[in-house]
């Protein structure tokens, strides 16, 4: 352990927890906590996990509560808070998308766009945020915290509400219009200031952040070896789309070489009949935990 005390990493609790944990696990991080627990197990001694609401997250990192954590960028700019933003973490709830905040209003409602929205009042959870882009706008509305339950309120108790979502379909299920997306937010890797400042520490955060995108960069990707007579070889190598050129190696069968290649998962069921077709033998698929560039 090079570190002098681990550093204290907020991880978000709820709708982003196991979508999170996941990407963690696949980066080298395993993390188990308890249903009640908010204090994980994280099996790298130099890190100290917490459980902390997406919505806490920046302000207890901007005041060093925690050392850094990972966050919604809509919720980083709702607190205002200042941090340091190391990268985007491209994954969501469930979905590789990214969340949107966007302006809904029941599917009969005569809104159809953000200027509709004068004088109205509308119910969300990102009442600062919202309160922004309605004055780039020019529009002066009531804006009402709500407490969750947003899309029930609509059209007894509010005109419209921003609320969150990935696909939309919770919203049409609710018999809910979207006008119009007022932020696009995916999860960020925010640090303390002053803990990005110390050298040792931003290294160890480096590595954190190397090993986390190159986990988001194999999801959808897989390798591929197979055995391929040497008489096909070029002909074979020109049809593989191959993250970069092909590993090729040589067997004891010198009439015969190891191909090896990273390929996108949608293209390996139309790929692999190919390569038999051209005279591959013993294809294996096998699936990636982290791509690093």
């Amino acid at each position: 352990m090079s570190l002098k005390t681990p550093l204290r990493f907020g991880l978000p609790k709820g709708s982003l927890e196991q979508s999170t944990t996941e990407l963690l696990g696949r980066a080298g991080f395993k993390v188990q906590s308890s249903n009640r627990g908010y204090k994980p197990y994280i099996n790298d001694p130099e890190l100290d996990a917490r459980l902390v609401r997406p919505q806490e997250m920046s302000r207890y990192v901007a005041q060093g509560f925690l050392d850094f954590g990972i966050t919604g960028k809509d919720w980083i700019q709702e607190s205002g808070h200042k941090v340091e933003v190391m990268c985007d973490l491209a994954y969501s709830k469930a979905t590789a998308l990214p969340a949107r905040w966007v302006i809904a209003v029941p599917e009969d409602s005569a809104i159809r766009s953000v200027k509709d929205l004068q004088g109205k009042r509308i119910a969300t959870e990102l009442v600062e945020t919202t309160k922004r882009y309605l004055a780039e706008h020019n529009v002066t509305a009531e804006i009402e915290f709500s407490w969750g339950a947003t899309e029930v309120k609509v059209p007894e108790l509010v005109d419209a509400i921003v609320d969150l979502t990935e696909t939309g379909s919770s919203l049409r299920a609710n018999k809910l219009r979207i006008v119009e997306t007022i932020i696009e937010s995916y999860p960020q890797l925010i640090v303390n200031e002053a803990v990005y400042a110390d050298p040792d520490k931003r290294k160890k955060l480096e590595n954190i952040k190397l090993l986390l995108i190159g986990a988001l960069n194999a999801r959808e990707k897989v390798g591929l070896k197979m055995n391929v007579p040497k008489t096909v070889l070029e002909k074979l190598s020109a049809t593989l789309p191959a993250l970069r050129n092909p590993t090729i190696s040589p067997l004891a069968n010198s009439d015969w070489t190891a191909v090896e290649i990273i390929i996108d998962e949608a293209v390996v069921r139309d790929l692999i009949p190919r390569l038999k077709e051209l005279g591959a033998e013993g294809i294996i698929e096998y699936p990636l935990n982290k791509v690093v560039y």
